[in-house]
């Protein structure tokens, strides 16, 4: 028997990936060979650690030591060092800001201080292409438990109410509540459907591709659970085809669930029954909203329809369907095998348990976070984002992507909680969770014009308050943004925002408006200056944008393949450049750059 004493675990989420994490592990296979600790180590890859601007992040156990942006060049020396002689290499572990003093553990860090991790629970941790790393951090257990106790179906449906989860996608409707509905709608054929929402496409977010990257098996848990809950045995995820190491792990996932016994026929000798297929989407922003959704994985261009009826009665195929997004369904294991007391425990009153954030923009620490509800959006910024880099004052942050609204750096908005109910307040909403961090640079009526440019861009054209009115509130934003508005402007641009919100088919044309009306409110001198003085004290006169300098890119393609609006383009090895056309000013390239290419340039309006 080979007894291993040091676990080598390396990051192969999206961002590590991108960063060659998958070289780094060949080389560390490669070294272990060479050194005679190939029997004595072990190599594991995992999803996402959260740290992404960090990458590729290597952690070796059982010391914690954190290694960060780890190159193929440091491996060697990892090995001799730390493999073999038993020490820590100091100068590659990771530092927090303006601290010169290196940690050891990654959960010492500012970053990860102030998390609590419940959908992300075993992201990082665990190989997620093998199902028995899952199975030892305690996953199926809640499956077994329903299934080999035959706990009833209403009694399951009856713990999710009581937990009080909403879900993580938008709104924040009661999951429970969604189960019961779809429970009691009747079908004629008595077919019912369970589907996962993982079309996460916001700018800037990654939360659930996160998590199906690092903990799939979580998911197809949750899902079979649904499934026994309201009377359903067929389930489809949702995924989008940009996702492709997502996908990859979903269809490994899947097809150990099945050889395990856990998805198909007779699960746990319960005589329930429940499969699993992968259903990919081409990218449209539009497919995110339900019924839209269900159109596509019916093969139908995703198009939203009236609602009533809803997708609880009318869903699928004309079938009763639940819908939940990816991190809603990952709460669900732990809910049942610790029970609605330690759930509720979590959060605020109203809005229990966790929210995952990916967390990008002007701030020191970008990348994947979850804290408990009620988190203030104070510390997220300041204690796990480090604050604002080169000693720039806080302005402001986008929640929610394009459907959502800013927070201005008030006091009383910097300690407003994180939770569904009190960014209803201020004309935010928490969305897919999204937290674009602006500095003092940062014109909001740009920023307005930017959300509403890809808005309009995604709008799927169904209904005329959608398709034309973005239109014409971008035609409106530019105008502004090149100090040519009016004071008339301001006001149909007013008249606009409430008459889309109003009217709109679906949610994603009603929320379309809040960056435009939450910037009004809180950002009204930036528009004056605008259309009033022809002078925004921000701009200028100038214009700022992203540009590669091609001296310092290296063409490593990581911009490129972090940037949600496919805005970066350019050869491996040969310098990149940046469509401004499409740059939405996020940062995530900024973030992503680990060679100081990338700077925020002025230019003459």
């Amino acid at each position: 028997m080979n007894f291993v004493r040091s676990h080598i675990l390396v990051c192969t989420g999206t961002g590590c990936t991108s960063s060659e994490s998958p070289k780094v592990i060949a080389e560390f296979e490669k070294q272990l060979a060479a050194q005679g600790m190939d029997k004595e180590a072990k190599v594991i890859k995992t999803g996402c650690f959260g740290l992404c601007a960090m990458g590729p992040i290597v952690t070796i156990y059982p010391e914690g030591a954190c290694y960060t942006r780890v190159t193929v060049d440091d491996v060697e020396e990892i090995v001799s060092e730390h493999i073999v002689k038993g020490r820590i290499v100091k100068r590659l572990l990771h530092r927090d800001a303006g601290d010169q003093q290196s940690i050891t553990s990654l959960s010492e860090t500012r970053f990860y201080k102030h998390q609590m991790r419940i959908a992300l629970r075993n992201c990082g941790i665990i190989n997620p292409e093998n199902i028995d790393e899952y199975i030892g951090k305690d996953g199926y257990t809640a499956l077994g438990k329903i299934l080999t106790e035959q706990i009833p179906p209403q009694k399951v449906i009856d713990d999710i109410k009581a937990s009080g989860l909403r879900g993580r996608g938008g709104a924040g409707f009661s999951t429970g509540m969604k189960w019961q509905f779809t429970a009691d709608a009747v079908s004629p054929d008595g077919i019912k459907y369970v589907c996962c929402n993982a079309d996460e496409g916001d700018p800037g977010a990654f939360m659930d591709r996160s998590v199906l990257e690092g903990d799939p098996h979580s998911i197809i848990e949750a899902m079979t659970i649904a499934g026994y809950a309201v009377g359903a045995h067929q389930g489809y995820i949702y995924v989008r085809a940009e996702y492709p190491i997502a996908v990859k792990r979903l269809e490994i996932a899947i097809g150990q669930a099945k050889e395990y016994g856990l998805l198909g026929k007779n699960i746990f000798d319960s005589g329930f029954d429940f499969d699993l297929e992968l259903r990919l989407g081409a990218g449209a922003f539009v497919c995110g909203e339900e019924t839209a959704l269900m159109t596509s994985i019916e093969g139908k261009r995703g198009m939203p329809r009236v609602k009533p009826p809803r997708t609880i009665e009318h869903g699928l195929w004309g079938k009763p369907t639940v819908l939940n997004n990816v991190e809603t369904f990952a709460n669900v294991p732990l809910i049942i095998r610790n029970g609605v007391d330690w759930y509720r425990h979590i959060g605020t009153e109203k809005s229990p348990g966790t929210k995952a954030f990916a967390l990008t923009g002007n701030v020191v620490n970008t990348g994947l976070i979850e804290v408990p509800m009620g988190t203030t959006v104070r510390e997220v910024i300041f204690d796990i984002g480090g604050g604002i880099p080169d000693g720039k004052k806080f302005k402001a942050v986008q929640i929610g992507g394009p459907s959502g609204g800013c927070c201005c750096a008030s006091s009383e908005h910097l300690d407003l909680p994180l939770d569904f109910d009190s960014l209803k307040k201020i004309g935010a909403m928490i969305g897919s969770g999204g937290l674009v961090v602006m500095d003092e640079d940062t014109c909001m009526v740009e920023t307005a014009r930017f959300f509403m440019s890809f808005t309009q861009n995604e709008s799927c054209g169904k209904c005329v308050p959608c398709r034309e009115g973005t239109k014409r509130m971008l035609e409106i934003l530019d105008r502004i943004v090149s100090n040519e508005g009016t004071m008339e402007d301001l006001e149909l641009l007013e008249n606009l925002s409430n008459t889309i919100t109003e009217t709109a088919l679906c949610g994603l044309g009603q929320s379309a408006c809040k960056p435009v009306q939450s910037t009004l409110r809180y950002f009204r001198d930036e528009y004056l200056a605008h259309v009033v003085d022809h002078h925004c004290p921000i701009c200028n006169g100038r214009k700022r944008h992203l540009e590669i300098i091609p001296e310092l890119c290296k063409g490593c393609g990581k911009c490129a393949r972090n940037c949600p609006m496919d805005a970066i383009s350019g050869q491996i090895r040969m310098p990149h450049v940046i469509d401004t056309t499409k740059c939405i000013h996020c940062g995530a390239c900024w973030g992503a750059c680990p060679f100081g290419a990338i700077d925020a340039i002025e230019e003459e309006v």
